[in-house]
């Protein structure tokens, strides 16, 4: 395995763990206040409470999902496959980061972690 091909590897994890850690956090200190509010209201219907937990998971299944390719895509393809799902988890990567920074306006594991995959992917997909 290359250098390139660890930093890609290396970047999966931290992304892929990343997301798993936050989407505990999501679960426990956002959803569950809100699915209680939406059950003390009663207005809010069944069907729209679970879309709406679904969406708020959504970033956490993307950057997971993200991490797990950037691992495959590290041990088993070469780098046309590289350069695209580099792209993509980058991306979400990168914005995940700024937010997090945006929102937290500190020093912070969320946007630091999510930075440093960030840059891990960008040294992986730099050519040789």
């Amino acid at each position: 395995m290359d250098w390139q091909s660890i930093a890609l590897t290396v970047a999966g994890a931290i992304g892929g763990g990343t997301a798993v850690v936050h989407g505990m956090l999501m679960q426990r200190l956002i959803i569950k206040p809100i699915e209680a509010a939406f059950v003390a209201d009663g207005r809010i219907s069944a069907p729209l409470q679970r879309l709406v937990t679904l969406l708020l998971h959504f970033t956490t299944l993307n950057w997971l999902l993200s991490g797990l390719t950037l691992i495959a895509v590290a041990i088993w393809f070469k780098q046309d496959v590289r350069l695209v799902t580099g792209l993509f988890a980058g991306s979400s990567f990168l914005y995940g980061a700024i937010i997090s920074l945006w929102v937290m306006r500190r020093l912070h594991p969320s946007w630091i972690l999510m930075a440093v995959a960030f840059i891990l992917i960008v040294l992986g997909l730099m050519p040789v």
